[in-house]
């Protein structure tokens, strides 16, 4: 399989990035679109339409590809992929519940390939602000598709305004749902990993009071002061002018015991509720769990990634033909100038074409560990179409 990735500031310059990039020596037949809810969506698919070019898309919160990263833009990879070897499923959540649509894309991948796997993006937020349920999408999927089935994506962005995001291919679209490509497990192999960074700061807690998403008490004691007292802030911080979100949410989340597991998940404050005097989480705080405050990755993040990437690679034996990121969008603010060289150096170490975009969650797995939802990870995942 032949890849190429482009990017553009318009459609105008996706199309003319097209131009050059289709010949007589590579015809694509599957984009992979990157794109910012700034960018015109419909006309872009239509100017791969005009190439016969099937399309999966998500709107991002940045996008990148080899040499260049950009907000409010365009990023595509291209793959001559054998129409034989995937398919395109799109799913629409409306008054489905998360069971429903899990179970039905779920049905829908095996009856194409008896051993599927996927590259999935779940749309991220809606226009009421109300955050998507990763945590329950990949449990259903991975309960109805097999345990043993792999999947990889993110959560579409909107640049950061937490007003609607969106997942597409050619012919729909939706703000509340999902797209899958769904690859047949033996034509194209996937190498992977989910990879954070954060450390752990301090002795554990545990949550004592909470409902939902609300986290209303730490160790018995109130979450909003604990949290701002811990991080430096004094109380006077949760007034109306203090942007939790910004300040301190993506620098210092929570990480916290997987239920049934020795794995860890990220979960980070939003907000904080005034009228309830409680964090907002992205992700359900349950009573009882263990975890830990946290510090950002230090300089040796790129170096950890890389090394765990080459690791990967040995194992497989083989580069990739293409290579996907799906970043999450606090690691951009929070590490910077690290985040590109940890996307440059993934699409040296698999010394393929690379495109991808910083997220609202990322789908994937940890070294040695189950499919889960991420926060703040680094999640990649490269593709190898094998020799029939």
């Amino acid at each position: 399989m032949k890849s190429r990735s482009i990017y553009g500031k318009s459609t105008e310059e996706i199309k003319r990035a097209l131009e050059s990039a289709i010949g007589n020596d590579f015809k694509p037949t599957l984009a992979i679109v990157f794109i910012s809810v700034k960018q015109d969506r419909k006309a872009v698919t239509e100017a791969l339409a005009k190439y016969n070019i099937e399309v999966f898309g998500a709107t991002s919160c940045g996008e990148f590809v080899n040499g260049h990263q950009s907000k409010g833009e365009i990023a595509v990879l291209l793959m001559d992929l054998k129409p034989e070897a995937y398919s395109i499923l799109f799913e629409e959540i409306g008054t489905k519940s998360i069971q429903e649509v899990a179970q039905h894309l779920a049905t829908s991948s095996l009856s194409r390939f008896p051993n599927p796997s996927l590259i999935l993006c779940s749309t991220g937020v809606t226009e009421e602000g109300e955050l998507f349920d990763g945590t329950s999408l990949v449990y259903e999927l991975s309960e109805a598709i097999g345990r043993d089935k792999v999947f990889f994506g993110g959560m579409a962005g909107d640049d950061f305004t937490l007003k609607g995001t969106a997942v597409f291919t050619q012919n729909r679209e939706t703000n509340h749902g999902l797209v899958a490509l769904v690859l047949d497990s033996n034509r194209v192999s996937l190498n992977g990993m989910a990879i954070t960074g954060w450390k752990k700061l301090g002795i554990s807690r545990k949550v004592t009071h909470s409902k939902g998403k609300l986290l209303y008490s730490i160790d018995g004691k109130p979450a909003v002061e604990m949290y701002l007292k811990y991080l430096g802030k004094s109380e006077g911080d949760s007034g109306q002018d203090f942007n939790l979100l910004e300040e301190l949410s993506f620098e210092y989340p929570f990480i916290v015991e997987r239920e049934n597991s020795q794995e860890t998940v990220i979960k980070s404050p939003m907000n904080i509720d005034r009228q309830e005097h409680a964090l907002v989480m992205d992700m359900e705080m349950k009573e009882g769990e263990t975890f830990w405050f946290s510090v950002p990755p230090d300089f040796d993040i790129v170096e950890e990634i890389i090394e765990e990437a080459k690791a990967v690679k040995s194992m497989a034996a083989e580069d990739a033909d293409a290579l996907l990121v799906f970043s999450c969008a606090g690691r951009e603010p929070t590490l910077g100038p690290l985040v590109t060289l940890e996307n440059e150096g993934l699409a040296e170490v698999w010394n393929s074409p690379m495109a991808g975009f910083f997220t609202y969650g990322e789908f994937g797995r940890a070294k040695n560990g189950q499919q889960h939802i991420h926060s703040t990870a680094c999640c990649w995942v490269a593709l190898k179409e094998k020799v029939k």
